[in-house]
């Protein structure tokens, strides 16, 4: 299974792509083969357009493989909307994806700016979907190394601070940059703006310093100017200047800019590799010196002329042969210095994607600075304990019922949110649904929902097909002293009716109960279908959706009070229904006691049922008795329970008996306010599910996922 990690800046400027592309860079010499995912482009303008860190990885990496990212417009509409848990499932769709052919996925989130204060809070929420590792990326700016200590402390709250497991460290970029007072990076201007300070720390300070942090230091980057070297014509561009000579415009380099205000002797030394000269074209002195420095193997980065001056032709005779035998760029522009010095003050320092030397440069510098352990740690085998995510799971059953192809039926078939549900069903393709009710009121109910009744959908009004099932019924129901009349009163109730087209295969699988009970739904599939091979009980199941995983929550609907042995059965049915959706079963035995800690009969109960589930099925993770809190928080686990092989880390909680189970779900699900998916029956012939009264569209359009996807198994 591959491994995620994701990338988090913690404020803006901090040099991610640069960070992103060292990463690579480090995991692709160790042999690994990557994918790379930005989940919501960012560009720096208002236009939707790809961002310029998949742009480059596209360009220069031709062994990463990139997802395509979501438009920032369309991420922040459907976050408008209330709709994030939307948006994290098709970012979760592009991102198992990747997944598929590659061993470790990067995964880039966005940079928190005044425009996108919500950064933070959509990152933690994809780190959560994705189960992805989180590294902190950060700039120094003016923060002394102390006080960037703290900073990072303090965000990395943000994301479950040192009690998250998966808060891997920090990357500090940018380091010793030169700043001005507003932490902005502004290198060598100081001609002109003279507030710029060079902080001069030591980097095995810095590590030193975090030792004593639970957030450890991943790397620490040095500031290095020549990674901002940046191609004369990238500032031609900028500026919209026009071209003199062009020279060696598409390769020469720029270093520094040195603004021509003075007289010649004050300014040599500025006349030196790498340095745009910026004058005024009257200056004929200056373009004199620069042709004489140009012919005697100065490199200089170029020459700048404003004020729209023409070069005078006696000292363009004189200058131009040196200009062109040197490759020396010349270019002009209308405005004057100080309106020309201003305009460079916002050319960007980011790496144009079709810079290759230079983004070749940014790849090598960056890699070597990242610790070895950390790199070597993600190249190995993952061993780390897989967390299915709830946009992770719901992605999942979707794409598997669609893969599926069931036919469901819905004996519910007028009620408004099933029909809703049913439109949804069909429009994503997870299943044909079969709507009984009377056709008629079912255009009704569509019509008033706003939906409209297309392919996909069966109506099928139950009194014309009751009598269809009357013989079979009376069959299957004889010994229980069953008759044509009886029948056909109970066909009247459509779930009996729904189960009996399930009897006869002419559906996959039955989903009622939002305004049926648990029992109505239950009781004819319960007498009709029966019991699966090898299965003495049926028992339920809910999926319960937490903020950053699904557990498995069984059985909190059927079985008021098993036996040890039906207990046991009920933990091996959920261990593998719970295979079946993804997640990973360890499975708890719940109990007041953990261990030997307690005594009692309902205490033998669960150490018995824990025997006897362990005996039957070794190759399952299964022990108890286990208190909830031991199950499910690994800090208690170290003190009750430090030898279980499940404690601290469950995933299928088993209770023994429906009062401790049904109150528990419940519990859970309205005090945080989360979604559960269920119940979910497990252990019989064919798949019927149940409702709650209170499902909303999405409870429905989910539940006949599930059985669309047990009908295969």
């Amino acid at each position: 299974m591959s491994r995620t990690i994701m990338l988090i800046p913690i404020s803006a400027g901090v040099g991610l792509t640069s960070v992103s592309l060292g990463l690579i860079r480090s995991l692709e010499q160790k042999g690994t083969k990557i994918g790379f995912i930005k989940p919501i482009s960012q560009p720096q303008t208002d236009e939707d357009k790809i961002d310029r860190s998949t742009s480059i990885i596209r360009s220069s990496a031709c062994s990463v493989e990139t997802a395509e990212p979501f438009m920032l417009s369309v991420a922040e509409n459907l976050i408008s909307q209330n709709q994030t848990d939307v948006l994290l499932e098709k970012i979760v769709e592009r991102h198992q994806k990747l997944s598929l052919n590659n061993d470790i996925i990067i995964v880039e989130g966005l940079v928190p700016t005044r425009k996108h204060a919500y950064a933070s809070s959509i990152n933690y929420n994809i780190a959560q979907a994705l189960d992805a590792e989180i590294v902190l990326v950060t700039t120094p700016a003016t923060e002394t190394p102390i006080a960037l200590k703290d900073h990072v402390e303090a965000a990395a709250c943000q994301f479950g601070g040192k009690e998250n497991p998966n808060l891997l460290g920090v990357v500090i970029n940018k380091f010793n940059a030169p700043i001005d007072e507003s932490g902005r990076i502004r290198p060598d201007l100081s001609e002109i703006f003279d507030a710029y300070q060079h902080s001069h720390n030591n980097v095995a300070d810095v590590y030193k310093l975090f030792d004593k942090s639970p957030i450890k230091v991943l790397a620490c980057i040095p500031w290095n100017a020549e990674l901002i070297a940046t191609r004369v014509i990238d500032i031609v561009n900028h500026l919209g200047a026009a071209v003199i000579n062009e020279g060696e415009i598409k390769t020469r380099r720029v270093r520094g800019i040195t603004f021509c205000a003075r007289t010649i002797p004050n300014m040599v030394e500025h006349f030196r590799d790498g340095n745009l000269l910026v004058t005024s074209a009257d200056r004929p002195d200056v373009l004199v010196a620069t042709a004489l420095a140009a012919s005697n193997g100065i490199k200089l980065g170029g020459l700048l002329l404003t004020g729209g001056y023409k070069i005078d032709n006696p000292i363009k005779k004189l200058t131009l042969p040196a200009f062109e035998k040197s490759g020396l760029p010349i270019f002009r522009i209308e405005g004057n210095t100080w309106q020309t010095a201003l305009t460079l003050q916002s050319f960007s320092l980011e790496a144009p994607v079709d810079d290759k030397e230079r983004i070749e440069n940014i790849k090598q510098y960056t890699s070597k600075h990242f610790d070895t352990g950390f790199i070597d740690s993600l190249a190995a085998v993952s061993t780390r304990s897989r967390r299915m995510s709830p946009p992770a799971f719901r992605f999942q059953l979707t794409e598997l019922a669609r893969q599926a192809k069931k036919r469901i039926v819905l004996p519910e078939g007028d009620e408004p949110r099933t029909v809703k549900a049913a439109v949804l069903c069909a429009e994503r393709g997870i299943a044909e649904c079969v709507l009984l009710a009377n056709p008629t009121e079912v255009e009704r109910v569509a019509t008033e929902q706003g939906v409209t009744l297309g392919n996909g959908i069966s109506v099928i009004d139950p009194a014309s097909i009751a009598e269809n099932y009357v013989a079979r019924l009376v069959e299957l129901r004889k010994n229980k002293g069953m008759t044509e009349e009886l029948a056909r009163e109970q066909l009247k109730d459509t779930v009996v009716l729904g189960t009996m087209m399930l009897e006869a295969n002419e559906v996959d699988g039955l989903v009622s109960g939002a305004v049926h009970t648990t029992a109505n739904t239950i009781r004819p599939p319960m007498q009709i279908i029966k019991t699966a091979p090898g299965n003495s009980i049926i028992s339920s199941i809910f999926f319960m959706l937490l903020p950053d995983q699904v557990l498995v929550y069984g059985d909190c609907a059927v079985n008021p009070d098993p036996t040890a042995e039906q207990l046991a059965e009920i933990a091996i049915q959920s261990a593998e229904s719970a295979k079946s959706f993804g997640i990973e079963p360890r499975v708890a035995m719940i109990s007041y006691s953990t261990g030997s800690s307690g005594s009692g009969a309902d205490v033998e109960k669960v150490k018995e049922a824990t025997r006897i589930a362990q005996e039957k099925r070794p190759d399952l993770i299964i022990d108890g008795p286990l208190q909830y809190d031991a199950a499910v928080m690994e800090d208690v686990a170290r003190s009750k329970a430090p030898n279980s092989p499940v404690a601290g880390k469950a995933t299928v909680f088993i209770f023994p008996d429906l009062n401790t189970g049904n109150t528990t779900y419940k519990a859970v699900q309205r005090s945080a306010d989360l979604v559960s998916i269920g119940p979910m029956l497990q252990g019989m012939r064919k798949p019927v599910n149940d409702l709650s009264r209170g499902a909303l569209v999405d409870d429905i359009v989910y539940t006949i996922a599930l059985t669309a996807i047990q009908a295969t198994q």
